[in-house]
Parts: structure tokens; sequence; C-alpha cells
């Protein structure tokens, strides 16, 4: 028979035997759905995602990964707001499964502090709290979809790669250090949703530190960048623009990105 579990971190529409533990139930409708999803999207059509998943029901939590690394993606699963504010932060995920109602605090305020921080990981809200107004709050805190309990293994799926790919779309023409981005179709510069105004000689420095996050970069190897490939002067112009691009970058906002290494030249990075 079919029975329908409800409530809060629950996974829906379980197939479940008379004498099946909800252990089992979970088993069996993992196993029937992936036999769906297999059906219709070969291993090929779809990337492999490294998805976090924020969901404190041990049940459904343990479900989730199984099925995500069954499908052919690799899953980190977290019980708490915290970890997975943390988790997200370190921005090593293609992918966020977000339940709202968590233990020390709310999935939204996760989300809403995740998008303060200027981190555009795509975010699939899914959560038993399914009214018009909720799910238009989840959106607007910047949620790229939300999927509402009950809700089917495959769909879930089949949204994840789809925003994803929206992502993939989106991050071609957008650099991003931390909380700092740069779009190169806009070129629009942001930190912490602040927008930074920077001149054209900055923006280019500002793009090639950011191509290079994490490598020492000489003056020599940023004025070839900016100007000529077989620079060989000896001036303070490189000096005078970081100096002046650490103003606007830096400044008003904590912690610095843009370091200076004594004797070797210059670093982005998030600390």
């Amino acid at each position: 028979m079919v029975r329908r579990v409800s409530g809060k971190g629950t996974l829906q529409s379980v197939y479940l035997p008379r004498t099946s533990s909800t252990q089992e139930a979970m088993n069996v409708t993992l196993s029937s759905e992936r036999r769906v999803a297999s059906g219709n999207h070969s291993a090929e059509s779809a990337p492999t995602m490294d998805v976090l998943v924020i969901e404190d029901d041990e049940i459904l939590g343990k479900a989730l990964r199984r099925g995500l690394e069954d499908a052919g993606h690799r899953c980190t699963w977290v019980k708490n707001g915290e970890k997975g504010l943390e988790q997200a932060i370190a921005q090593k995920c293609d992918a966020i499964v977000l339940d709202l109602l968590l233990p020390d605090r709310s999935g939204l305020d996760v989300l809403t502090e995740v998008r303060g921080q200027g981190i555009r990981t795509p975010v699939v809200i899914l959560t038993a709290l399914g009214s018009v107004e909720e799910r238009v709050a989840g959106l607007n805190a910047g949620a790229d979809d939300y999927i509402i309990k009950p809700f089917s293994f495959p769909e879930l799926l089949a949204r994840l790669s789809a925003v994803s790919r929206r992502s993939l779309h989106l991050n071609s023409q957008q650099l991003r250090v931390g909380p700092l981005s740069l779009d190169l179709s806009t070129r629009r510069v942001t930190r912490d949703n602040t927008e930074i105004d920077l001149t054209p000689t900055e923006f280019s420095l500002l793009e090639f530190l950011m191509r290079n996050a994490g490598q020492v970069l000489t003056r020599k190897m940023l004025s070839e960048h900016l100007w000529d490939s077989n620079w060989e002067g000896v001036t303070n112009v490189i000096e005078v623009h970081i100096t002046r691009l650490r103003g606007k970058i830096d400044r008003d906002f904590h912690p610095p990105l843009l370091q200076t290494i004594r004797g070797r030249g210059y670093v982005l990075r998030a600390v």
C-alpha cells in the first residue's frame, strides 16, 4: 500500500509494505524513484554535483544522502543551521538543499546570511512549510527553487540539475572571491551587496587578481597584464593602483582580502 507520512522532516509519498519499518520504507522509496530517474536520464547527461544537505531529520537526511550518492553526486549532510552556514560560506558545493525548520536557527536565517555574504551557490528549499507567504519569503530571501514535502526524489534531482545549470551559465560571467564579486557582463563589482565604483584600470587589475586568487602576483606580472607584455619599467605605478584598489574593496569591510607579500608582490584571497 501507499502511506503518506506527514510532518516536518519526513520524506513523503512513501511506498510502504504493511510490515516495513520507516527506514525500510525510505529504502523502498529511494530505490523505486532511482529506477524512474535512471530510466529518464543517463548518467552522462547529468554532471556530478557536490550537494550540501542541511536537514536535521535523521531518516530523511540519510535517505537524501544515499539517494544523491546513488545518482552519482557527492553529498555533505549537516544537521543544524550553524554547521550548514559554515559549509555554505566555505563554498565547496555546487548546490544546497535547505530545510527551513532547523533546531538552532531557521533555514531562512541561514539563507539570508549566505546571500548577505555575497555567496550565490544555488539553494533549493525543501520543507513542509508550504503556504504562499512562506514560499514568497523563501524565494525573496534568495532561494533558487522551493519544494514542498511531500516530494518526488526524481523531481528534486531534476531541479538541482536545473539550478546548477543556471548557476554555471551565470558564473561564466562572474568572478567571486569570498564576499567580493565581479560581473564581467555588467562590469559591476560588489562586496557584501555594496556596489563598488572602479576605474577601468582598477577593474582590469581586480579581474586579474580574482582570476588568480590565492596566487602571489609580482609587480611585473601585474604591469605586463595592464599595459605591455614586455614591460620592464621600475616605477611605483602598481603600488599606487593597488593602494587605490585596496581603499575601495577593503577599507570599509572586514576582513581585508588584498594582501601585500613583502618582497614578492600581492595576493587576493578570502581569509
